[in-house]
């Protein structure tokens, strides 16, 4: 059993509380508003952010932040992103050297471009911070129905530690070392989101919103990898998983602000009727931001961008988007090309493969654990069986 602090009240910080709680853990959550703290103690209850989920009588609910750091075990920050460096720039005092802290919040500073581990890290440097992340909605976590989530952190004994406080039987942890791409996963499928809501909004189907998911992962994807985050976790929990819950939810708030915008609503006026941040509008300038400094071509956070700050009409930008110039699907898909790759076996079960194919060549060849790459060569490092020359017909 484990002492925990959660910081932030909120739907996604309460949702937790009750979990850890149910897992056996000691919990103490913080809220900076007084008001919040006294109507948690009298109800039990978060009506307006998670009705219908209980708050045990156990579960102490503080305004005093030192009372949520001092002698826990661990601390889950919980508050929007927008209040992620504020927040841990008042925490720093109370943290001890090493205290874990794992951030559970989606988002990129649109000032200095850094993700919310950065932001923690930069504000206290004594905590050992983590990121726990996935297609994971407070209302079904509240209600204890089956979710899956990951843990990314630095080392694997931290990872592991965490994975084994949260795990239960309705709520499943994978362990991550790749906390960027985590956290590049969480923060732009919200921007993404925002267009899928538009398009539900204008009254378009199946197909748009299909188009917006795959097309969407992609330009995650694209930037996330140029960024030094890993393929395996844009198609996996954090990347594809977060983004298709956050797309076709009725729980997801960026969904729900951009549907509001499609029916004609100012991005004001829907963050107003959602009533809960929606981090999708706070991290859209971040995400363009970050494209145009990494120089990777990001069409859909680029009309995202054009709807919420420059008053651009949602129909006209998806007219501009499906109007673009034709192009192939994935430039790694050289048609005709052919790329000869070969095995060099040094005895053991890794090899290195060269293949010095122009062009990007992401594909996804059964068995690939890592790759480095650049324009005109690819260092390919996978396990094999044999040591035999390849030929892989590209079209």
């Amino acid at each position: 059993m484990a002492n925990v602090g959660v910081l932030g009240a909120g739907s996604w910080g309460t949702a937790l509380s009750v979990l850890l709680h149910d897992n056996g853990h000691e919990v103490t959550i913080w809220s900076i508003d007084q008001k919040e703290v006294e109507m948690l103690n009298t109800k039990r209850e978060h009506e307006a952010k998670l009705p219908g989920v209980k708050l045990a009588k156990e579960i102490v609910i503080t305004n005093e932040l030192n009372h949520a750091i001092n002698g826990k075990d661990f601390l889950v920050l919980a508050v929007p992103s927008i209040f992620t460096r504020s927040t841990a720039r008042k925490m720093s005092p109370f943290v001890a050297e090493g205290q874990m802290i794992v951030d559970v919040a989606k988002g990129i500073e649109e000032a200095t471009l850094m993700t919310l581990s950065e932001q923690i890290h930069q504000e206290i440097p004594q905590a050992d911070v983590a990121v726990l992340s996935g297609p994971s909605h407070a209302e079904e976590v509240g209600q204890k129905l089956p979710t899956t989530c990951v843990i990314g952190a630095k080392t694997k004994k931290t990872a592991e530690y965490l994975q084994s406080m949260f795990n239960s039987r309705v709520f499943r942890v994978y362990t991550s070392p790749d906390i960027l791409g985590i956290e590049l996963g969480g923060a732009l499928k919200n921007v993404i989101a925002l267009a899928a809501g538009i398009a539900d909004g204008l009254g378009y189907g199946d197909n748009t919103k299909a188009a917006l998911i795959t097309r969407g992962i992609a330009e995650i994807a694209r930037l996330g990898m140029k960024m030094g985050g890993k393929l395996e976790t844009f198609t996996g929990l954090t990347g594809i998983g977060d983004l298709i819950v956050t797309c076709a939810s009725v729980h997801s708030r960026n969904r729900k602000a951009g549907y509001l915008m499609g029916q004609g609503k100012s991005m004001q006026e829907a963050m107003d009727e959602v009533n809960m941040v929606v981090e999708g509008v706070y991290s859209a300038k971040a995400a363009a931001s970050l494209a145009k400094k990494y120089e990777v071509p990001m069409p859909i956070v680029e009309e995202i961008n054009r709807i919420l700050f420059e008053g651009k009409d949602p129909k006209k930008a998806v007219d501009d988007l499906m109007q673009r110039e034709s192009k192939i699907e994935n430039s790694s898909l050289l048609m005709g090309k052919r790329i000869k790759v070969k095995c060099i076996p040094p005895g053991s079960a890794a090899y290195t493969c060269i293949s010095t194919a122009r062009g990007y060549f992401y594909g996804f060849i059964s068995g690939i654990q890592r790759y480095k790459s650049t324009d005109r060569r690819r260092d390919l490092s996978w396990r094999s069986r044999t040591g035999t020359d390849r030929q892989i017909n590209i079209y």
